[in-house]
């Protein structure tokens, strides 16, 4: 047997696994490195966050990103550099940090890897009838194999799409798996660019699970905050939106999209949320003269109002409910305040009540997605949801 297939084999055998789980959203901020020991899969995974650390990207990796990210028309010769360099950039990063931790790189069974988004194109998004839904990350899972000398699992989503899914959000899977819990409904809002949440049932029923985009969440408050204050990256602390006044001309037009008409489940990204939306929209309301203050106070609101109006299709306001949150935008107390203020039978806690750091969570989802492919049967899938297909997820990339 090829000896890297028979070391795969081998790995799925172990009582336990060392698995880096990787992140890199759509805010850029930087890539989330978690390592999590595994043992079991599906409903009798145990896992545990060993080591997890968010490695913040410089300048001019932010700056290649962004010119290819979002956009129709772009250099194709930079793409095609940036796929490998991406993936060599994530290397560095991981080797860097299993330095730091005291773990060496042949203790480590498996990388899982996210890629960066660069594009997201749900059918719904696109509208050409002859194609389906599409997505496209990059970060070479060969490169980051070879560059490690680690097993490395990639391009997740792909298998979704062909299965039928849109691509995103993926959660759902991980946190049936980890989170889930018989007795209790929960609900996991992760707050990253695009805000998502998995409503899990009390009876762990999966064809009553939910797990959908809401809307944006920080995204375009980041792109603005980026665009009027140089340096700047985010609202830190809602500052610059707790100096404003929400403007309802603006935000009733914001809301008036046809993404907020869709049932759920439904995906998006900022190729519809972002700055052109922002300015076509403030034309539309006759707000263009709105002041930055002004302007922020109103996008945080919209973020929060949508999150809002998807929970509300899913559980009652009157339903005392636990709310576990991740992502940055659990740290704009305004985002939060707007959203607590219209849910106040619920009780908001976050991940690391669970045991899982929020900002590790998704760098977790996607280790544990990669335990599954590797070690997983699929069995809890079985039984269906059409909008959670019942397939494993990830590319192997061997080191050698």
């Amino acid at each position: 047997m090829n000896a890297d297939l028979n070391k795969l084999y081998d790995i799925s055998k172990k009582p336990t696994r060392k698995i880096i789980g990787l992140m890199s959203g759509t805010s850029l901020d930087g890539l989330d490195v978690a390592i999590c020991s595994f043992s079991g899969n599906g409903l009798q995974t145990k896992i545990k966050l060993l080591e997890f650390e968010t490695v913040s990207f410089n300048e001019d990796f932010k700056n290649e990103i962004k010119s290819v990210f979002s956009k129709k028309n772009i250099d194709l010769e930079k793409l095609c550099l940036l796929n490998p360099w991406v993936a060599l950039q994530h290397a560095a990063i991981i080797n860097d940090c299993l330095q730091k931790w005291k773990i060496k790189n042949d203790e480590v069974d498996l990388i899982a890897s996210h890629g960066q988004t660069i594009y997201h194109a749900p059918a719904s998004l696109h509208q050409q009838k002859k194609f389906g839904n599409a997505t496209l990350q990059i970060g070479d899972g060969d490169h980051l194999a070879v560059a490690t000398d680690i097993i490395t699992l990639s391009d997740f989503r792909q298998k979704n799409i062909a299965a039928g899914g849109e691509g995103a959000p993926l959660a759902v899977y991980g946190d049936y798996l980890i989170f889930g819990k018989q007795g209790e409904d929960r609900i996991l809002l992760n707050i990253g660019g695009i805000a998502n949440f998995t409503y899990l049932p009390s009876n762990m029923n999966i064809n009553e699970i939910l797990c959908t985009d809401t809307g944006p969440g920080n995204t375009m408050m980041d792109a603005f905050t980026q665009q009027h204050f140089n340096g700047k990256h985010f609202d830190e602390n809602s500052a610059i939106a707790l100096k404003g006044n929400i403007n309802n001309e603006l935000l009733f037009a914001l809301k008036d999209n046809a993404f907020f008409k869709q049932a759920l489940p439904k995906t998006t990204g900022p190729e519809l949320f972002n700055l052109a939306f922002l300015q076509h929209t403030k034309e539309k309301s006759l707000t263009t003269m709105l002041s930055v203050e002004d302007t922020m106070a109103t996008l945080n609101k919209f973020s929060a109002d949508t999150i809002i109006d998807a929970l509300l299709k899913t559980i009652s306001k009157d339903v005392s409910i636990k709310i576990y949150a991740s992502g940055g935008g659990m740290h704009n107390p305004l985002l939060m305040q707007h959203i607590k203020a219209a849910l106040p039978n619920c009780e908001f806690l976050t991940t690391a009540d669970l045991d899982i750091e929020p900002d590790a969570k998704e760098a977790v989802l996607f280790a544990v997605l990669a335990n599954e492919c590797i070690c997983g049967d699929g069995s809890y899938l079985q039984k269906g949801n059409l909008s959670i297909p019942a397939i494993s997820m990830g590319k192997i990339s061997f080191p050698s």
